[in-house]
């Protein structure tokens, strides 16, 4: 790993945002995935958040090209248990749904913990997704049709999010709690010794200060 590429990495690991997430209702379009994870490793979201009801439908990891390394997914078996594991820690669930309350997105304020909800292309927003949200928000739209792609109106509301907590100074200093930074770190670096690791139960080996494994041998 050469010195610049290390310092890239540790400097998008500094501007990750550990409290603005997505959560995706059945959204499985493996192309809608890609373009959502990508806009989530565009902003700094450390971690999205999917359900997936139907086996069948669910995405392999290799729909998100790269972008799934930078960005974790976690995945519920429900869209309760989601709303229910978001919620306690702290975020406010904002809904992308037409419905009569619905607030314009860019008057939400995202600088707090935020999670946005997005639903399947077709179908939209599950019941359970519509009634778990806090609020609902709207892209307003001034022609004929009455909705964006789903990815494209995932990019919409998070660069808006974006925009705020550049403003707020939230990607001028870091996020992460040391030792949760230096965990991910490692996974970012080594993305196979730390499957190794975990799969054996063993603890991450120490990082030098150029991001090289130090004193590691398996087995």
């Amino acid at each position: 790993m050469t010195p610049r590429r290390f310092q890239r990495v540790c400097r998008v690991l500094d501007r990750r945002q550990p409290d603005l997430t997505v959560l995706l209702d059945n959204v499985h379009k493996p192309h809608n995935v890609a373009a959502i994870l990508r806009s989530c490793d565009a902003v700094g979201v450390l971690e999205a958040h999917a359900v997936w009801p139907n086996p069948r439908l669910r995405p392999g990891n290799h729909t998100s090209g790269g972008s799934r390394k930078w960005v974790e997914v976690r995945t519920h078996r429900t869209l309760e248990e989601a709303t229910e594991h978001l919620h306690a820690r702290g975020f406010a669930l904002y809904a992308a749904h037409l419905s009569a309350g619905a607030r314009d997105y860019r008057d939400v304020d995202y600088t707090a913990p935020s999670a946005v909800v997005l639903g399947a292309e077709l179908t939209g927003l599950s019941r359970e997704g519509i009634d778990h949200a806090d609020e609902h928000i709207v892209i307003p739209m001034s022609g004929m049709v009455q909705s964006l792609n789903v990815s494209v109106a995932a990019a919409v509301v998070l660069f808006e999010a974006q925009r705020q907590r550049r403003e707020a100074g939230l990607y001028e200093r870091r996020r992460l709690e040391p030792e949760y930074r230096a965990r991910v770190l490692f996974e970012w670096l080594h993305p196979e010794v730390a499957a190794y690791c975990r799969q054996h139960g063993r603890v991450y080996p120490r990082l030098g200060d150029d991001g090289e494994i130090v004193d590691f041998e398996r087995g």
